[in-house]
């Protein structure tokens, strides 16, 4: 019961636990992982803890195993059952549990399975999910004789979220869950909110037989578009896998990306919260900080990951947080984890109530030219030494550089960027601009920046999308 288990070296990652499952993921782990987990919550004087699971067909498997785990340290394990992340977020404060785990592959493909975790109200991240793998491999554990029960919190969420609802006119909208794990909450929501609501794959199937549910593909998003243009809806919101990363179109069929989102969330939080700070990732587009700003908040450029905006949040009070890829913060009124079931009630809100369309808020913010992300394979090793050549000669030649989370150039003609992934072994390049001519200049900068480290440099995609 209290042997040592050794991790699968890929599976112990920056945010979360992931993996192939079956292959680099297995119960064991997921028990290993309970024990390991349960023995630093308990140790902590932690008693109860919250799991829930989303909807992929190994997820059950593994949340009985997790359970075993955490009930062999003595814990009390309240289980949540199938339902978004967010809502295990959610259950864990509201029920005032020591810790939360979920388990959940989020966006990846139905192969892969993973663990997020929350210790008291913060994220598990870095050294302490590295730190669970030395646990387990010194079989370290705590033991005793736990218990668990079946909870139900569906309808508390759903009635939690709806008393942040604040729209004044009837909208009509349609909604992409991707056959992720929202779906059942997704519906719980819809007969409550006014309006009319279409419903797409709002089926839980692990399979994802529709579409791969990432919303901020845009490819992953026609049909929201086709239903948006179908039924004359005001706006369309997808889901991820989990329920975290929110995507969203206008009345005009236009992806509203992240960034985006946040700058007109901001406008609106930034009436209850003057001058408060405002954080986005380094990824997010310059529009957005000179956007707070001219709001009269705070621009915080942070690094990328969920857990490290949300633990930066804590840190400095911020009423709102977003990263490029969907995940977005909420601390008004909310609780300061990333909920794309929320930030979707707090979209509808907010423009019912401005008697405006989405696409006008959106239209707020200057057109400007990009790439999209561009990974490119760099060996572990390689990959940070990369940006640390690139870092020096860029401070030798006097540029403007942010060097939070990898380097980020600031030129008249806009600005690129260049990070190592914490997740995977490539390197990020980004680029923005407010001219073709000016985007081309900056890809042309990265290109000669990765070329004077010895490596070919990624292909964009021609012409950048419009942003």
């Amino acid at each position: 019961m209290s042997e040592a288990h050794t991790f699968h070296p890929t599976v112990l990652r920056e945010y979360d636990i992931r993996g192939i499952v079956g292959s680099t993921l297995t119960a064991a782990d997921a028990r290993a992982v309970g024990r390991a987990f349960g023995t630093v919550v308990a140790r902590g004087g932690g008693k109860t803890v919250c799991v829930g699971y989303d909807g992929r067909l190994s997820s059950p498997e593994l949340e009985a195993a997790m359970v075993d785990g955490l009930a062999a340290c003595g814990l009390h394990v309240l289980r949540i059952g199938l339902g978004p992340t967010p809502m295990l977020y959610f259950a864990t404060r509201d029920r005032a549990a020591a810790a939360g785990i979920m388990i959940t592959g989020s966006h990846n493909p139905p192969d892969y399975n993973g663990i997020k975790m929350m210790l008291g109200k913060g994220p598990v991240y870095g050294q302490q999910i590295l730190d669970l793998g030395i646990i387990a491999s010194k079989a370290d554990y705590v033991s005793g004789e736990g218990s668990s029960e079946q909870i139900d919190v569906k309808d508390a969420y759903v009635d939690r979220m709806m008393r942040d609802y604040d729209g004044t006119r009837d909208l009509t909208i349609a909604w992409d869950a991707g056959n992720g794990a929202s779906g059942e909450i997704l519906r719980r929501l819809t007969a409550k909110l006014p309006g009319k609501h279409i419903l797409l794959f709002d089926e839980i199937d692990g399979n994802f037989p529709n579409h791969h549910p990432d919303p901020t593909v845009e490819k992953n998003l026609v049909d929201l578009k086709a239903a948006v243009a179908e039924h004359g809806c005001d706006i369309g919101i997808g889901f991820d896998g989990d329920g975290d990363r929110i995507g969203a179109i206008d009345h005009l069929g236009r992806v509203v990306w992240g960034d985006q989102l946040v700058a007109i969330y901001a406008a609106d939080v930034l009436k209850n919260h003057p001058g408060a700070t405002i954080i986005a990732d380094v990824k997010a587009s310059q529009t957005l900080f000179d956007e707070i700003a001219r709001l009269g908040g705070t621009p915080l450029m942070w690094k990328t990951g969920h857990s490290l905006l949300k633990a930066k949040m804590a840190e400095t009070g911020s009423p709102l947080a977003g990263e490029m890829s969907g995940h977005i913060f909420f601390a008004d009124k909310w609780y300061g984890f990333d909920d794309a079931l929320y930030c979707g009630v707090r979209l509808i809100g907010l423009v019912s109530k401005l008697n405006q369309p989405l696409s006008e808020l959106r239209d707020r913010l200057p057109d400007v030219v990009n790439t999209p992300e561009t990974r490119f394979q760099v060996s572990e090793e390689r990959k940070f030494q990369v940006v640390q050549e690139v870092k020096a000669r860029l401070k030798a030649e006097g540029a403007d550089v942010n060097d939070i989370d990898g380097v980020r150039v600031k030129t008249a003609d806009g600005w690129w960027l260049l990070r190592a992934s914490n997740t995977q072994d490539v390197l990020v390049a980004r680029a923005e601009s407010g001219t073709p001519e000016g985007l081309e200049r900056l890809k042309g900068m990265v290109v000669a920046q990765l070329e004077a480290s010895g490596l070919q440099a990624p292909s964009f995609e021609d012409g950048g999308s419009a942003h």
